[in-house]
């Protein structure tokens, strides 16, 4: 079997993506903590392990605003899941969430990835349904075997708990699913190519 292991307990790695302002981190620490924490706008990412039933999902907040998007290829190596925030509010911008959607999974290394596609902020009166979104997104059109969209509220919780559950079942029934050792850390981030490429951008953007 070489590097891998069959795995009782599954270790998981998540991309948290989607358009600036979605709810990306406030989804992230609702999760990790249970509660709503106090955010400012990404600049790079954020990056914490989720503990939900038999999975320790390591879960990657990239930052979304324009400037920051051309090095999101830079973590999409060893991803088993990506999560998706929409602003269920934002409907100014539902056709550039779709167009950002559909580029990510377009990438060769996230095709084989599960899809959870969060319709956020749905407490609020103006948002959109999750009907009027899998419409305005195209859901039907995504290729991934494995996709779902859940209404969620970050702020008071609703639908994550649903949604988390989801990853857990859909992940936990792939049969004889193999998972490489986890090995990836903080240190081996702060020295890797990759970040030294996004200290050298953001100094010449910001």
């Amino acid at each position: 079997m070489g590097n891998y292991l069959f795995k009782s307990t599954k270790e998981c790695r998540a991309l948290i993506l989607g358009l600036d302002a979605a709810g990306k981190t406030t989804i992230l620490y609702r999760m990790k903590l249970g509660e709503v924490v106090t955010t400012i706008p990404t600049i790079g990412f954020n990056v914490e392990t989720i503990k939900n039933k038999n999975m320790s999902i390591t879960a990657w907040d990239v930052g979304g605003r324009d400037k920051i998007r051309p090095l999101y290829r830079h973590y999409y190596a060893n991803t088993n899941i990506v999560i998706f925030v929409i602003d269920s509010n934002d409907r100014e911008r539902i056709e550039e969430t779709k167009e950002e959607l559909f580029r990510f999974l377009r990438e060769d290394e996230l095709r084989e990835c599960l899809v959870l596609i969060l319709a956020n902020k749905q407490d609020l009166d103006n948002s959109l349904s999750v009907d009027e979104i899998k419409k305005l997104i195209g859901f039907d059109e995504i290729n991934h075997t494995k996709k779902a969209i859940y209404g969620i509220s970050a702020i008071n919780g609703t639908g994550l708990t649903e949604a988390f559950d989801w990853i857990a079942q859909t992940y936990n029934n792939k049969e004889n699913f193999l998972v490489e050792p986890f090995k990836e850390t903080l240190s081996d981030v702060k020295y890797s190519t990759w970040t030294e490429y996004f200290k050298n951008f953001t100094k010449k953007f910001f």
